[in-house]
C-alpha cells in the first residue's frame, strides 16, 4: 500500500458526542488495480458496516442481522438497490474514462470515489448532510448544503460545478435527500440496530516496541463505539510533543483499534514511571491507564513481563505487511475522511447524471442543458448518486 490514510480529527467533541449518529455511503471505482473489485459500495451506520456490494458478487448483501428486520416493510429494498448499485458500477467506470483525459492521463491505476450521508444528533435533533467526490487522491467536487452550491477545488471540476449549479431541480433533490430522507432512514436503522449500535466494548491495551530504541506504541484494540481517545501523559498531563497519534481503524469483528506512539529520545530511564497511556471511551467513566513499564512491553524479540509467553511480532514479515495493507485498503475505502492522505471521495460529475432518490427526485438528462425531471412517490431508501459521462 502506498498511501497511509490519516483521519482528520474534528476534535474530541465529535468523538464524545455519544448521541450523534451517522449514515454514510462510500463508493469506490478503480481501474488498473489487480485482484480487487472494480467497484465497491459500502453503507455504514455509526461506523458499522450494514450493507456491501462489489462488482464481483453483483448483489447487495446485509452485513448485520437487524438490517433484514429494518427493511421487511419494503420487500423490494434489496432487489431495487442491487440494480441501483449495478448502475453505479457502470457509471463509475465511465467516470474514470472521462476524467483521465481531463488530467492528461492514459493508463495506470486510477481511483474514483464518492461519499455522502447525514448525521443526526439525538439530543438536539440537529441534522447535517454531506456529499463529496474526488479522483486519484484529490478532492474533485463537493456539495455545500448551506449555500446549495457546488465547490470545485480543482480547475478540472469547474465545468462540472457550473453545470450542476445551474440545475436547481437536481440541487433540490440533493437537499431533500440529505436533510429529510437520509435522516429518516438513519433513525430507523438506529432503532432496529440499537442492541449493536449502542453497546459498549472495552479494549485490551498493550505496549509494543520493535527495537529498544524504537518508539513505544500503546495499542488499544477491540473497543466500541469508535468515539474514543488514546493519549500519553506525563505526571498526569497530556503530551502533545514527542507523540504520534495513529488513526482509528476497523477490526474484522466490528470493533475498532487505535494506537499512539511515544518517542523515547526525550524520556530518561529514571522518568519512565512518570508516563502512562490513557484510553477513554465515550459513555464510560473509568479510564484505562497503562503505565510505561519495560516489564510489560512486547518487543520484536518476544520479551515481555509474562514469563513463557512469546508475544513477538515481526514488522518486516510478509504476513504483517499483508495485514497492514488490508487494513489500509479497508480504511481507504470505508473510512477515509476528507483531507486524510488526500484520498478524498471521488466523482467527476459531467455530461450526464442520474439522481436515484426514492421519495425525492429522479433526474435524467444533460446537466448543462435540457432536463427531464419527475417526482416519485415511493419512499424507498436512496443508495447513491450516479454519474454518466460521454
Amino acid at each position: 500500500c502506498v498511501h497511509k490514510p490519516l483521519v482528520q480529527q474534528l476534535g474530541l467533541a465529535l468523538y464524545f458526542a455519544a448521541l450523534t449518529h451517522s449514515l454514510k455511503y462510500f463508493y469506490t471505482g478503480s481501474s488498473g488495480v489487480l485482484n480487487f473489485p472494480e467497484f465497491v459500495a459500502v453503507g455504514m451506520v455509526d461506523e458499522v458496516e450494514v450493507i456491501h456490494y462489489d462488482s464481483n458478487i453483483k448483489r447487495i448483501k446485509p452485513k448485520q442481522d437487524w438490517m433484514s428486520r429494518a427493511t421487511e416493510d419494503d420487500p423490494q429494498y434489496w432487489e431495487w438497490n442491487t440494480g441501483n448499485f449495478m448502475g453505479s458500477e457502470h457509471n463509475f467506470k465511465a467516470s474514470i474514462d472521462t476524467l483521465k483525459p481531463r488530467f492528461n492521463q492514459t493508463g495506470g491505476v486510477h481511483i474514483f470515489q464518492t461519499m455522502y450521508g447525514c448525521e443526526w444528533d439525538d439530543e438536539t435533533k440537529e441534522v447535517n448532510g454531506f456529499y463529496q467526490d474526488g479522483y486519484d487522491g484529490e478532492d474533485f467536487i463537493s456539495f455545500d448544503l448551506k449555500t446549495e452550491t457546488w465547490i470545485a477545488p480543482k480547475q478540472q471540476a469547474v465545468i462540472t460545478k457550473h453545470k450542476w449549479d445551474d440545475n436547481k431541480a437536481w440541487i433540490a433533490g440533493q437537499k431533500n435527500y440529505l436533510t429529510q430522507t437520509c435522516p429518516e432512514w438513519l433513525k430507523k436503522y438506529v432503532d432496529y440496530g440499537r442492541s449493536v449500535l449502542l453497546r459498549t466494548d472495552l479494549p485490551s491495551v498493550s505496549l509494543l516496541q520493535k527495537t529498544p530504541s524504537s518508539p513505544v506504541s500503546c495499542l488499544a484494540t477491540g473497543f466500541y463505539p469508535h468515539r474514543a481517545s488514546l493519549v500519553w501523559r506525563k505526571d498526569g498531563e497530556e503530551l502533545h510533543e514527542e507523540v504520534d497519534h495513529g488513526e482509528i481503524l476497523p477490526n474484522h469483528d466490528g470493533t475498532f483499534q487505535m494506537s499512539v506512539d511515544l518517542k523515547l529520545s526525550s524520556v530518561s530511564p529514571e522518568d519512565w514511571t512518570r508516563y502512562d497511556c490513557v484510553f477513554q471511551l465515550s459513555g464510560v467513566k473509568e479510564d484505562i491507564v497503562t503505565k510505561l513499564d519495560k516489564a510489560v512491553i512486547r518487543t520484536n524479540e518476544g520479551k515481555t513481563g509474562i514469563k513463557g509467553v512469546d508475544t513477538s511480532f515481526d514488522c518486516n514479515s510478509p504476513a504483517v505487511h499483508v495485514f497492514i495493507c488490508v487494513l489500509e485498503v479497508l480504511f481507504l475505502l470505508f473510512y477515509c475522511k476528507f483531507l486524510s492522505c488526500r484520498t478524498k471521495l471521488l466523482n467527476s460529475g459531467d455530461a450526464h447524471a442520474t439522481l436515484l432518490l426514492r421519495g425525492t427526485i429522479f433526474y435524467s438528462g444533460d446537466v448543462g442543458g435540457a432536463t427531464s425531471v419527475r417526482h416519485t412517490t415511493n419512499s424507498r431508501f436512496c443508495t447513491n448518486v450516479c454519474y454518466h459521462h460521454n
